[in-house]
């Protein structure tokens, strides 16, 4: 047996009922085999496969807090610090009643190539709970982040570990994390990311997965020809990657067509009014049918259906493995040249397959979404020199990143007979950078 093989077969031994962690390892792994087998006997002296996919540490904790009703609630709290052989850990906090340990470490495991693939001095790391902050009063969300923190705090520091925020943790979020973390430690330090701007957050972090998601989307279709400029783009989720992917995209000169919840999607052909979304979501927090109730052409429908839609490029933002085999044929049917992740792993093994099989330029979320901790990087760089840089700036080296990443990828699946294979390019780029640091550090 393969040493690839025989390093999958442990992890779905060691960590039952974690399908998701082990999607994410079978599919690394599998587009790092031509290079693994090209470097099996060190690789395999060294334990290499193995401790990249056995995380440094895993923390779990309670988390108990009392609501509006005086009630004690008690949500699990977690944190993976997966590896730190380039940098601090480095990963956000998702607060998602779906939330699970093996939820956690697929994405601490994604987030290493994709900090990687940065160029920054960042390792990867992930964490967060099965709170649902929906629903809770600014109280009630207080009470549980303080929470959460007081046990966190003792494992997190700006040079050990840098949280940011995920899905369910935005700024209202982070403010009040970093409020208890100051208060229980006595420093002022870039420990978290994605702060306000009055007390330590960078300009543009708002904006950068969804503005780094284009930027890679656009040189990815000018390196093939290609112009977004007057193409028909279909965006699923409404969180802050797909409003500012969609903000972006318009910006570029391209038409976006839907937008997704929990509940439903929308269908505006005459392409999504990113203010009236913003309106909707990060300031009344409401559900789509209210975008649709203040939009005459918008067409609201419940469930799942946003791939149904005749696109150009499709960006799937929302959340893991919404982007089937199904929903992979019918993109291809109706004249989809292009797919880019905006999420964490939203398209399943066998629909990314499907796709690449197809003809389609497919660029994974590790690369894609990169954007977002690229700048988090950028501001734990001004804490670490007391300085503020402008939206401009930001976004310049934000751009630079992006198409950066791209160019490496593209690279590193030229050099290995993968040309066009921008899986494997990016897992292969991501990998060699942590592989070669690991090994210089000896068996740690």
């Amino acid at each position: 047996m393969s040493y690839v093989d025989e390093v999958f077969d442990m992890v779905v031994a060691k960590n039952p009922a974690q399908p998701e962690f082990h999607q994410a390892v079978k599919e690394v792994l599998e587009s790092l085999r031509v290079v693994i087998e090209a470097n099996e006997e060190a690789y395999r002296k060294d334990a290499l496969l193995e401790r990249l996919v056995t995380p440094e540490r895993q923390l779990l904790f309670r988390v108990p807090w009392v609501d509006d009703e005086g009630q004690v609630q008690v949500n699990n709290g977690f944190r993976v610090q997966f590896n730190s052989a380039i940098g601090p850990y480095k990963g956000g906090l998702r607060l998602h009643p779906s939330v699970n340990l093996g939820i956690i470490k697929f994405l601490g495991f994604e987030q290493i190539f994709k900090n990687s693939l940065t160029g920054l001095p960042i390792g990867g790391g992930k964490g967060g709970s099965d709170f649902d902050p929906k629903g809770k009063s600014d109280r009630e969300v207080m009470a549980f982040c303080q929470s959460f923190i007081t046990e966190l705090y003792k494992y997190i520091g700006a040079d050990t570990d840098v949280p940011a925020g995920d899905i369910g943790t935005g700024a209202r979020e982070i403010g009040y994390m970093y409020g208890q973390y100051k208060r229980l430690t006595g420093l002022y330090e870039g420990v978290l990311t994605g702060k306000g701007l009055t007390f330590g957050g960078s300009l543009a972090r708002t904006e950068a997965t969804g503005y780094g998601l284009l930027y890679l989307t656009e040189e990815m279709l000018k390196c093939n020809g290609k112009d977004i400029q007057g193409k028909v783009v279909a965006v699923s989720g409404s969180g802050n990657v797909a409003i500012y992917a969609s903000q972006k995209a318009q910006q570029l000169g391209a038409k976006v067509v839907t937008v997704s919840d929990s509940t439903g999607w929308v269908y505006d052909p005459e392409g999504i009014d990113v203010e009236l979304l913003k309106e909707v979501k990060e300031v009344k927090r409401a559900r789509l049918t209210e975008y649709a109730a203040a939009r005459p052409s918008a067409q609201y429908h419940e469930g799942k259906g946003v791939w149904t839609v005749k696109c150009d490029v499709a960006l799937p933002c929302a959340t893991q493995n919404e982007l089937d085999l199904e929903d992979a044929k019918t993109l291809v049917a109706n004249g989809c040249f292009a797919v880019a992740e905006g999420a964490n792993m939203p398209t399943t093994l066998e629909a990314t397959e499907y796709l690449q099989k197809n003809g389609v330029l497919f660029c994974p979320g590790k690369a894609a979404n990169a954007g977002g901790v690229a700048t988090s990087a950028l501001e734990m760089s001004q804490n670490s020199e007391r300085l503020s840089w402008t939206f401009q700036e930001v976004d310049s080296k934000l751009k630079s990143i992006m198409v950066n990443i791209f160019h490496n990828l593209d690279d590193a699946a030229k050099k290995y007979g993968m040309e066009g294979n921008y899986v494997a390019g990016a897992n292969i780029a991501g990998f060699l950078k942590v592989a070669e640091a690991m090994t210089a550090q000896g068996v740690v």
